[in-house]
């Protein structure tokens, strides 16, 4: 008994620790840009980062919202999860460029940020 509450546990873990597919290629009015499987809005990089590394925090965060992780530790689109400094995992394309939502956009193949200041690019497939 103790060995099968066990396993139930185990896979209950599982479950909640799994792979995903957090991105999609959609196609909008500037060509196919990455998007956010669960909800559809597009995803950007900030020119200011390094692979691996989120210089987007305070009030840039809250323009340019983290496409954070939760109860994922894989993904099964090559995107890749790396270590916010608040200690939140966000989402990363498949060179390590954290991946942002820009607040300006609430709709399905919106890319009212591409550009923004300069820095703020659509991130491709």
């Amino acid at each position: 008994m103790k060995s099968l509450i066990l396993t139930t546990a185990a896979l209950s873990l599982m479950a909640t620790m799994s792979s995903a597919q957090p991105t999609i290629a959609t196609k909008t009015d500037i060509g196919a840009v990455l998007a956010a499987e669960k909800n559809g809005l597009t995803l950007y990089t900030f020119a200011k980062d390094k692979p691996g590394i989120s210089k987007c925090s305070g009030a840039c965060a809250d323009a340019w919202p983290p496409f954070i992780a939760s109860g994922v530790t894989s993904s099964d689109d090559g995107s890749k999860l790396i270590k916010r400094a608040d200690g939140q995992m966000q989402w990363a394309n498949a060179k390590g460029m954290p991946l942002y939502f820009w607040a300006g956009d609430s709709k399905r193949g919106q890319t009212s940020g591409d550009g923004v200041g300069g820095v703020w690019k659509v991130a491709r497939p």
